[in-house]
């Protein structure tokens, strides 16, 4: 890690006779996002030229105080480069000057430390020496892994802006037990990456065998003709026990490295671990807590294997025809369209989705099943309405629920509120106060946020089936 602080050396400049005694101004510090750049480079070139491989941290201010800021520096700038081939990182700090004006100096060696830990370098030439030292070292890694699937992709293999070439290459999928020296060393280069990259994430014990680290790598000569084997992205599994005698899989962290995202490596990633838990005949596969993007492709995925299934079709159709028939809308009681817990069971079983990742597939299938949507939309949408509103009141329309009142309180607003849920038959003796002008409001726009989910879904999905039709023939 390189530090320096810039002095001014202009030799026509004269020196102050006399200093001035005052009071400095109190330091307003600054957001560490604005000050780091983090760079992702492959090889000496990219780390002298390095603009082109700029990453974009979820949140850099959270490493750096509750306020994320740095106090105590004058004109502070710090770069970090960090290499995709090792996975060393080094930080070049400069600034102009450093003192403390009322809120201290941060520690930068020890902020820094605290990110990358023992994959940080002290020195520039020890970094670039990297790429020579330890260009084996993801292929000597996974060596004592096993690989699950290989596959065939079409577009760049450089994980870099520049000098791609698109070609097909063959990636692998290679299975890792953490536990073992191999994984846990490989996990500890990886960590920086996945507290920068993976929102909300923290690292997993690299001593619990029940980790599993399921790697995307790929194979890409150089110029010199030399084959180095790549690290494409990775996901973190844990590996439940289920009663009897059974397990169930949870996806912990996912990380396509920068470069290679959008290129569909995040959903091969998914095919494989749906291929895992249905040959282990695990119980199910769970996410933990997926961002909008992770749980869009997810359902991309299980949407076709949910459409091969006849079974489930069977009980598309039942729904369907129900929405076909007569306004829902001007019904008192309106049905939600839930799933028959048959069909929620064989999807379990057969395709180890479980039940909430299936119910938010069902909505789909109802809208796919719905051929032209467009004549029974306001069915669609009441079915939606009256689902959203269940889960966010606890009650369907006429029905009892959980009740959710404002009390009032000397204390904070916030905290003045009471919950109690009525009984199936009784009347509630409370109601959710509908003279909130926005209430409806804010429903409506729910709905129409899950309809435009619902339909991007089924959108992506009738093109994948023409596509994959069109292979075929």
């Amino acid at each position: 890690m390189g530090q320096k602080q810039q002095h001014n050396t202009d030799p026509n400049i004269e020196p102050k006779k006399r200093r001035r005694v005052g009071f400095s101004a109190e330091d307003d510090g600054v957001e560490a996002k604005h000050c780091i750049r983090i760079f992702l480079v492959s090889k000496k070139e990219e780390f002298l030229a390095p603009e082109s491989s700029v990453i974009e941290p979820v949140d850099l201010n959270a490493f750096f105080g509750d306020d994320g800021k740095i106090y105590g520096y004058e004109g502070l700038k710090i770069n970090i480069w960090v290499s995709s081939i090792s996975f060393r990182a080094y930080a070049d700090i400069t600034f102009q000057s450093s003192s403390d004006r009322g809120k201290g100096i941060t520690d930068l060696k020890v902020a820094l430390q605290n990110i990358f830990a023992e994959t940080l370098v002290e020195s520039k030439d020890e970094f670039i020496q990297t790429f020579i030292t330890d260009k084996d070292f993801i292929r000597t890694t996974i060596s004592s892994g096993k690989v699950l699937q290989q596959k065939v992709f079409n577009g760049q293999i450089s994980d870099s802006n520049t000098d791609a070439d698109s070609v097909t290459s063959k990636v692998e999928v290679v299975r890792m037990v953490v536990g073992s020296m191999a994984t846990g060393h490989l996990y500890s280069r990886l960590i920086p990456l996945v507290l920068l990259l993976v929102d909300g994430s923290s690292p997993i014990d690299v001593t619990d065998p029940h980790w599993e680290l399921y790697l995307v790598t790929q194979n890409e000569t150089d110029q010199q003709g030399e084959t180095q084997c790549r690290l494409i992205g990775f996901a973190a599994i844990y590996r439940f026990y289920h009663y009897p005698g059974g397990t169930r899989l949870r996806l912990s962290q996912i990380l396509v490295l920068p470069h290679y995202q959008h290129k569909g490596y995040g959903r091969y990633i998914l095919e494989v671990l749906n291929d895992v838990a249905v040959s282990e005949n695990v119980f199910d596969i769970t996410i933990e807590e997926p961002l909008d993007n992770l749980q869009h492709i997810r359902t991309c995925l299980d949407i076709p294997r949910l459409l091969c299934c006849e079974p489930i079709q069977q009980s598309v159709k039942a729904a369907v025809s129900l929405l076909k028939q007569g306004r829902l809308s001007k019904k008192t009681n309106r049905p939600r369209l839930l799933p028959p817990p048959s069909a929620i069971e064989y999807a379990r079983k057969t395709l180890k989705i479980n039940r909430k990742q299936f119910l938010q597939c069902w909505e789909v299938l109802l809208y796919l099943g719905l051929n032209p949507v467009e004549k029974h939309m306001d069915n669609f949408l009441s079915v939606i309405c009256n689902r959203i509103k269940y889960d966010i009141l606890g009650k369907d329309s006429g029905t009892s629920g959980k009740q959710l009142i404002d009390v009032p309180t000397e204390f904070s607003e916030e905290m003045s509120f009471v919950m109690f849920k009525s009984g199936v038959n009784e009347d509630n003796a409370v109601q959710v106060d509908d003279s909130q002008p926005n209430q409806e409001e804010q429903l409506q726009k729910l709905v129409q946020e899950r309809v435009k989910e619902i339909q991007s879904i089924a959108e992506k999905v009738s093109l994948h089936r023409k596509s994959a039709d069109v292979a075929v023939n």
